[in-house]
């Protein structure tokens, strides 16, 4: 397990080059990928050579259409987007989404000398709700992308601190604007072992000046929240260690007054007349002076009314001497 544990934290340090990877690997890969693992992986090398030879197909994406397909893993399908000088102006938008949520790269290439193409930029999809989406947006303002492996080591080891990094994953893009003319994008399979499933659209910002400058909005403030959270965070953990002492105390007092009034109630039940039987009962104590077990005997005429029995003694000595002197 420990073996494991540190293969994971190795993947999120480096690239993997699945095309290098034995079938084994490339299932525990997978794996952990599938449980949330973000695991970087590199572009083909022959993709990567194809492109410098240009040698590679490129097809058209007009602006304001989009190209739906599939790509196998470790490959890669080129479009070229062409744009005039008021497109280029206004800026231009490439996205990418899946509904089928395969894994992929959008990837930019720039002109090379020798007449191929050179890797610029790459995005790696992301989980977007229901699908998966890369998008790269060169709106001649400074535009962020997220990348979701940023610090995913301290928060997996850390669960508590996710919250306050979740936005140090986002980077500045390196390229904010284009120029009028074809660049060249690609679609690059991503997926562990299928083909991955794509929608690829190119858009002129011109059409969608509200949601620019919604973007543009957004993100300053998603900056800002940026720096707060990195404050509030300091904050939290402090007001969580006095927390946490004041819970201590809490468990502490609490048994403390617990057991401080089960001894005053132990102390209570001290004071009663009630004491264990030993022998004959004290008098005082309303009990029986008779030793226990002994019955009261009948009375000699066989009543028991409590009735003094001397008085039929002294009748009856009576009649016996009036008997007498009539007898005389």
């Amino acid at each position: 397990m420990e073996d494991i544990r540190e293969a994971v934290e190795d993947s999120m340090d480096m690239e993997i080059d699945l095309s290098n990877l034995g079938t084994v690997n490339t299932m525990f890969a997978a794996l952990f990928s599938k449980l949330g693992v973000p695991i970087k992986t590199t572009i083909s090398a022959n993709v990567l050579e194809e492109a410098l030879n240009g040698t590679v197909t490129v097809r058209p994406l007009p602006i304001g259409t989009s190209v739906s397909g599939k790509v196998d893993k470790q490959c890669a399908h080129f479009f070229g987007v062409t744009i005039n000088d008021e497109q280029a102006e206004c800026g231009i938008v490439v996205r990418v989404t899946s509904t089928a949520q395969s894994k992929f790269k959008l990837l930019y290439f720039e002109h090379d000398i020798n007449g191929g193409y050179g890797l610029a930029l790459q995005e790696d999809s992301e989980k977007t709700g229901k699908v998966t989406s890369a998008g790269m947006y060169f709106l001649h303002f400074q535009v962020y992308r997220m990348d979701s492996t940023v610090n995913a080591l301290a928060i997996a080891k850390d669960p508590e601190s996710a919250f306050f990094k979740r936005l140090e994953g986002l980077q500045p893009c390196e390229v904010s604007e284009l120029k009028s003319g074809t660049h060249i994008f690609a679609v690059y399979g991503d997926n562990f072992f299928k083909t991955a499933t794509y929608t690829i659209e190119a858009l002129c910002a011109k059409s969608y000046e509200d949601t620019t400058e919604k973007l543009k909005d957004i993100e300053s403030q998603i900056l800002r929240k940026r720096n707060e959270l990195r404050q509030f965070e300091t904050e939290y953990r402090k007001a969580l260690a006095r927390f946490q002492e004041v819970t201590n105390r809490y468990t502490q007092e609490k048994q403390s007054v617990d057991e401080l009034l089960k001894q005053r109630d132990s102390i209570h039940a001290t004071f009663t007349v009630t004491r264990p039987p030993s022998g004959i009962s004290n008098l005082s104590n309303g009990s029986s002076s008779k030793v226990p077990g002994e019955t009261e005997s009948p009375t000699e005429d066989g009543n028991s009314d409590g009735k003094d029995k001397s008085g039929k003694k002294k009748w009856f000595n009576l009649n016996l001497m009036g008997s007498d002197k009539k007898l005389g």
